[in-house]
């Protein structure tokens, strides 16, 4: 035999080989990880999108709200000296927090679209109500001569002022005046209303105020606890609330007609003094409430979906190799890719449907397409009914506990590393008896 037949011969022994057929799997799975990646990113894009449309309506609507005071501010002046010895004052600022405060709320929820896009509105309407003592300077190393009382303002917090839906007017005692928009001083809050309180008050006792607050918003409300007690109660008919920030309710009852939560903080709790002078406090980071949580976010679902893109590559392609192997049929690496891209197709027409229609039924049409088409391909190019139902009954399988891990959200890596466990003994079971030196001889490959 010359050269070239001994050639011929060692790469027909190479083709023919089991662990050549692995690596070029192995490289073909590679191949299809750039379209899987383009999946993740076309989640990703229609993600964006969501929230482009949600952020839209927000803006006209009411976006987040966030709650924070009242807040009693009143202005002093500060000496200081000037470069060239003599004396300067300039205007500073004391914050107040209440003793108490108390808000009683309900939320009135509703979806609004965009296109094919929805977002959680609601509107709000809250009675708060706040005691505040009276300032105490000398605690501030502050002397009261220099303390501007005329000038002192009630501050309110709202973060959207979008959403305001009625005039806001501050009720104290027999005293009644109106707020408006803007705050003398942004130290603190960043946006919000204000108004000057009438002569005397700031100097009196104990001042207790209330106001009734109408507001829209969007998704989520939360209140900032700036009484040295400050007690929440909320309600709404959303169904599926989700508790956040830095407290959770002390009661809470969630069922068919909706929920009811109370909060109760002390400033104990919490990371800020009741009183202080300039912006050294940040507050909003106490904030807590409640998300008008959405419970089925098919971008969330799709993406989960998409991260065992590789697992199921792999699985398919090994239950196709050990079908060559079983039945002596070669298949061409060409037969390999239009499998992975059938399999990768799934991902695609889950994310369109899952935006018109349930995701449960979204994933039951694309995975039933999936594996009616990778079916029926094999039915063809193994040319054996008993290895294409072998095909189709792992299929199913996959898909069918892929979808048990989506609902198991919190066991889902426990399930996830069982199944990945039952496959592998799966696999060592069945090739316990295969001689691999054997295999490429036979002309299997």
């Amino acid at each position: 035999m010359g050269d070239s037949g001994l050639i011929k011969q060692s790469v027909k022994a190479i083709r023919n080989s089991v662990s050549f057929k692995l690596l070029v799997i192995g490289f073909l799975i590679l191949v299809l990880l750039i379209p899987t990646v383009m999946v993740q990113d076309l989640i990703r894009e229609r993600q964006g999108r969501k929230s482009e449309a949600v952020a839209e309506i927000a803006a006209k609507w009411g976006a987040a709200q966030t709650i924070t005071g009242p807040m009693l501010t009143i202005p002093f002046r500060h000496a200081f000296a000037r470069p060239d010895g003599t004396r300067g004052y300039e205007t500073r600022y004391a914050h107040f927090l209440p003793k108490t405060l108390a808000i009683e709320g309900a939320l009135k929820p509703e979806i609004r679209y965009r296109g094919i896009y929805q977002a959680v509105l609601y509107n709000g309407k809250f009675a708060l109500s706040a005691r505040f003592a009276r300032a105490d300077f000398a605690n501030l190393d502050i002397d009261e001569k220099e303390v501007l009382w005329d000038r002192a303002f009630l501050a309110l917090g709202i973060s959207d002022m979008t959403g305001i839906r009625e005039l806001i007017t501050v009720i104290a005692g027999a005293t009644q005046f109106p707020m408006n928009p803007g705050i003398e001083t942004q130290d603190v809050l960043a946006s919000g209303v204000s108004a000057r309180l009438p002569k005397g008050f700031a100097r009196g006792g104990e001042i207790p105020f209330k106001l009734n607050l109408d507001l829209n918003g969007s998704e989520r409300i939360r209140f900032v606890p700036v009484g040295e007690t400050t007690q929440v109660r909320l309600s709404s008919n959303w169904k599926s609330p989700s508790f956040d920030g830095a407290f959770l309710p002390i009661e809470r009852a969630v069922g068919a007609n909706g929920f009811s939560a109370n909060w109760k903080v002390l400033h104990l709790n919490r990371n800020f003094p009741q009183a202080w002078t300039g912006p050294r406090e940040k507050i909003a980071g106490a904030g807590f409430g409640v998300r008008l949580f959405v419970a089925a976010d098919v971008y969330q679902q799709s993406t989960r979906t998409a991260k065992y893109a590789v697992l199921f590559l792999a699985l398919t392609f090994t239950t196709f190799f050990f079908s060559e192997i079983i039945n002596r049929k070669r298949l061409h690496p060409i037969q390999y890719l239009l499998i992975g891209f059938a399999l990768l197709i799934f991902y695609s027409l889950l994310i369109a449907l899952s935006e018109h229609i349930r995701f449960g039924l979204a994933y039951l049409i694309s995975s039933v397409a999936v594996i009616g088409l990778i079916t029926l391909y094999a039915r063809r190019v193994l040319a054996s009914l008993r290895l294409t139902a072998l095909v189709g009954g792992i299929l199913v399988i996959l898909y069918g506990y892929l979808y048990m891990i989506l609902q198991l959200e919190d066991y889902a890596l426990l399930m996830g590393s069982i199944g990945l466990f039952v496959a592998l003994a799966s696999v060592m079971y069945v090739t316990r008896r295969i001689d691999w030196y054997g295999v490429g001889k036979r002309g299997a490959l």
